[in-house]
């Protein structure tokens, strides 16, 4: 959860005149979310961020499933993800649920001649390769390799990349996503336990404000549809604002990993949460130190969530022929644990260097018609050892 931030100028009093230099009015506007229950900021625009010029229709971008009750373990090879220019068009859904819908994308150029808001769900962006800046209509984020961008829904936002190689693991949350509960105050602070604090968390600078008027294409994409809003003013004409709720960037390299002297539950690399699913971070870190401990995880349950794992750099220990950008979903009802051979190789074992996502469901994850073109091998098959074949 974000604290306060403000940028650029703002009245003294909220809901109060706040006059231009030529005597005309800024437009205030409540950013919020849940209502008026959750985080939210005011916002002070140039103009009305109501003038809707042209409604150009919509595009039917709902993904197509494939398998609606998966039971299967299945590995995706998410690099195989072809690369296309534009950024919306590039976001391929393999796997989602009516919580979340995790995509891949593999964009080449910026986004130079419209604007997109995603007025569904709260959107975590992992940067898996590339550098570039996030920009917003509440200011700009700049990125690079493991970084995790959260942007709240209806944030309007641009991307820009430095180069055409880039890739991201995105998450999309149709409710909102926190820092976990468990690791802050009844105030919201992050507490002294938690893998990371407030300080370890980017919010935006270089606000920009635009005085422009003209046609500004805006996508927003509701329910399933993408549609195509031509708006008078310029999205980024804001000259102040303050409050909680805005994008923000975690790097993943930021993360602390908790440890311990036996080997310690996926809950202990929690980054974020929802309702409906938590974001762990598995980074480098010291292995268990009891002079008997078995570094590699014990085989679990999985009996009322799906696991998903997005590996992205190291030598993941757990598994065998794993590679960046793949995927590995190991859905609820059925137990799953390390490869053979790995927890014999993870005995003596002191660090792992090992960089992976992890999301866990609590609902059962659909696998997309876009998933079944990327699937990698009989993955359900590669625990049995060569006795057992």
């Amino acid at each position: 959860m974000p604290f306060y931030h403000q940028l650029g100028k703002i009245p003294h009093k909220r809901h109060t005149i706040f006059r231009k230099e030529d005597g005309g009015l800024y437009y205030e506007q409540l950013f919020g979310t849940v209502g008026f229950d959750g985080m939210s900021s005011l916002l002070y625009h140039t103009h009305r961020p109501t003038m809707v010029k042209k409604i150009n229709g919509f595009k039917d971008i709902a993904p197509k499933i494939a398998v609606e009750k998966n039971m299967k373990s299945i590995s995706l090879k998410g690099f195989s993800v072809p690369a296309k220019d534009d950024f919306l068009e590039s976001r391929v859904p393999v796997l989602i649920n009516s919580d979340v819908h995790i995509s891949l994308a593999a964009p080449k150029k910026s986004m130079t001649d419209y604007f997109y808001k995603n007025s569904d769900c709260d959107e975590l962006l992992f940067i898996h390769k590339g550098t570039g800046r996030l920009r917003t209509l509440v200011g700009t984020l700049t990125f690079s390799y493991g970084d995790y961008l959260l942007v709240p829904r209806g944030m309007i936002y641009c991307i820009e990349f430095d180069t055409e190689d880039n890739r991201l693991f995105i998450v999309e949350s149709t409710s909102p996503m926190y820092t976990p509960k468990r690791y802050r105050n009844w105030f919201g602070q992050l507490l002294e336990h938690s893998p990371y604090c407030e300080r370890d968390l980017r919010r935006p600078e270089n606000l920009e404000t635009h005085d422009e008027l003209g046609d500004f294409t805006i996508k927003i994409k509701k329910q399933g549809l993408l549609h195509d809003y031509v708006y008078a003013s310029h999205p980024f004409d804001v000259v102040g604002w303050d409050g909680y709720n805005y994008p923000y960037a975690f790097s993943i390299h930021d993360f602390e990993p908790i440890t311990g002297r036996v080997h310690q539950p996926p809950p202990v690399h929690q980054t974020f949460e929802s309702k409906g699913f938590v974001v762990c971070s598995f980074c480098p870190r010291l292995y268990d130190y009891h002079p008997e401990s078995i570094p590699a995880p014990y085989n679990h349950s999985n009996i009322d969530s799906d696991e998903v794992l997005y590996y992205v750099d190291g030598d993941f220990m757990s598994r065998n022929d794993i590679e960046k950008g793949q995927i590995t979903l190991h859905p609820g009802g059925i137990p799953h644990g390390p490869h053979p051979g790995a927890t014999e190789r993870s005995i003596g074992q002191t660090v792992t260097e090992e960089l992976a996502v992890m999301v866990d469901t609590f609902k059962p994850l659909m696998v997309t018609e876009e998933a079944m073109k990327i699937v990698g091998g009989d993955y359900h098959l590669s625990w049995l050892d060569k006795d057992s074949k």
